[in-house]
């Protein structure tokens, strides 16, 4: 429980169909931190105070986890190590694999719980004796590819009881059970930086000093400079402050000479990526070209696509269509219509 509309609306659902419910929270920030956690993240004192009171309401127990420690490690230091190293980060699929299902899962079980669920926008099933991962029926909401790293052992134990549910009539159902977190915000982007000043984040949290360098095109020549390679992401147009006859976008990033590439739309656009650290959910694997659609963000449309394995955990992903600025790092999930069949992470494109 987030302390937001949306997990609340899923522990009361599970409270009227019957379920024995437990009510829990992970606090992610240390305790010099946590008074002054701003509104826009989740599990600050504010939210958990709105999670105690949802609980409250449904006569349910409910439990504040100290996980801050675990969140530190396994989510903030890879966030930060992945910009230092030029890669975009996803701590939404690592905090749900390692914390949410993970540590907070193992936390449910020593309760005596059998299932952990959440307000994630997403459907488990079954699909030739294997745990299966589907899209909920809200698109627009859907959460899926933020879960494609649940083990078969996690989707097992996991309930989505918002996967058929649109965000408006989540939102009405809390009105209905007349829940304390019915109007409150979704959180967005990485929830837990304030300001949204990546770079100074960075530096605060690991002492590494972050240098301006070069901007430069594919050929080395020096268009400009840049204020440290934390502020910038593959296929990123806006912030370059280069003139130039037309739009420049980040095409890439040396980490060796400090220097951000960049290039005309064309030089963005990737007919191939290459994955590794694969995660198959519906499948145990490939042996044979298989035929998908893709994301490789978040927000990105599914493109059609054929994942051919090129080693013991690796992947190439040959898109039907170039798509725009897939970026190592990041995660591309991979769909056999609404079903989850896997995904891994890019490692170059």
């Amino acid at each position: 429980m987030s302390g937001g509309v949306d997990s609340s609306v899923a522990a009361a659902l599970l409270k009227r169909d019957g379920y024995d419910v437990i009510g829990a929270t992970f606090r992610m920030w240390p305790k010099e931190e946590c008074g002054s956690s701003f509104d826009r993240a989740c599990c600050n004192l504010e939210a958990i105070t709105r999670a105690r009171a949802v609980a409250e309401q449904l006569k349910i127990p409910y439990y504040v986890f100290d996980l801050s420690d675990d969140f530190k490690r396994e989510v903030i230091d890879y966030f930060c190590d992945e910009y230092l190293k030029g890669r975009t980060p996803n701590p939404c699929v690592v905090c749900n694999e390692k914390i949410k299902f993970g540590l907070l899962g193992a936390k449910a079980r020593s309760l005596g719980a059998e299932l952990v669920a959440t307000g994630h926008y997403a459907l488990t099933g079954r699909r030739g004796g294997r745990y299966t991962l589907l899209e909920g029926r809200d698109k627009a909401k859907d959460q899926s590819y933020f879960l494609f790293a649940l083990s078969q052992e996690q989707l097992k134990g996991a309930a989505f009881p918002l996967g058929r549910y649109t965000k408006d009539r989540t939102r009405k159902t809390a009105k209905r059970f007349k829940l304390a977190a019915f109007d409150t915000a979704s959180s967005q982007d990485v929830c837990f930086i304030q300001d949204l000043d990546y770079a100074e984040y960075i530096r605060k949290k690991t002492g590494v000093e972050i240098k301006k360098g070069e901007i430069v095109d594919g050929s080395g020549k020096i268009l400009g400079s840049h204020k440290g390679i934390p502020f910038y992401t593959i296929g990123q147009r806006r912030g370059l402050g280069i003139a130039y006859k037309e739009p420049l976008y980040v095409t890439g990033v040396d980490i060796a000479r400090n220097r951000i590439v960049v290039g005309v739309k064309s030089e963005v656009l990737k007919k191939s990526l290459v994955a590794h650290r694969l995660n198959w959910i519906a499948i145990e694997g490939i042996d044979k070209p298989l035929r998908v659609t893709a994301k490789i963000r978040y927000n990105h449309k599914k493109a059609d696509a054929t994942v051919t394995k090129i080693g013991p955990d690796t992947v190439r992903v040959d898109f039907d269509r170039p798509q725009e600025a897939p970026t190592p790092g990041q995660a591309v999930v991979f769909y056999d219509r609404d079903v989850v069949m896997g995904g891994g992470w890019i490692r170059e494109a």
